[in-house]
């Protein structure tokens, strides 16, 4: 993945649509919608310690940088914070797709986004193909790679 993430819009972000720290895909819908040209993204992070494993997760992308309106509850440096993308969306399609689940499903809530039929469920992760899965699988290494035990110096 090229994208960086764009703390200073980040942060301007979350306070622009008063992010909260338990949903980023409402964060990242709010955020999407607020921004001409964004695009919405679902995916993984994988970030070091506590889960130890990928988190689903969402943000949005606006002219190859990432803007994270959750980045400032997650407590983590940027430098420590890895995304990995498997469903990105213009704010026309996130719009459509909003309006069909509201239609279909209204007692449901409609993110984070499901993917196209014929999917498989991955335990407590999103629904989808083999494009979950490798972007998953991509996540879960960098969390071990970030989660390594430290080698202590031999003194």
């Amino acid at each position: 993945m090229t994208e960086l993430l764009d703390e200073t819009l980040s942060i301007e972000m979350a306070a622009r649509i008063k992010s909260n720290r338990k949903n980023c895909f409402d964060n990242a819908c709010k955020a999407a919608l607020a921004t001409e040209g964004a695009i919405y993204v679902q995916g993984f992070l994988a970030v070091p310690g506590v889960p130890y494993k990928p988190i689903e997760y969402s943000w949005i992308e606006l002219d190859e940088r990432i803007i994270d309106p959750t980045f400032p509850h997650l407590g983590f440096i940027a430098q420590d914070i890895h995304y990995f993308p498997v469903q990105r969306f213009s704010v026309k399609k996130l719009k459509a797709i909003l309006e069909e689940s509201k239609e279909d499903y209204p007692e449901d809530d409609p993110l984070p986004i499901y993917g196209n039929q014929p999917y498989e469920y991955y335990g407590d992760l999103m629904l989808g193909g083999s494009d979950y899965q490798n972007a998953y699988d991509l996540a879960a290494a960098k969390c071990r790679e970030l989660n390594q035990p430290k080698k202590q110096d031999a003194n």
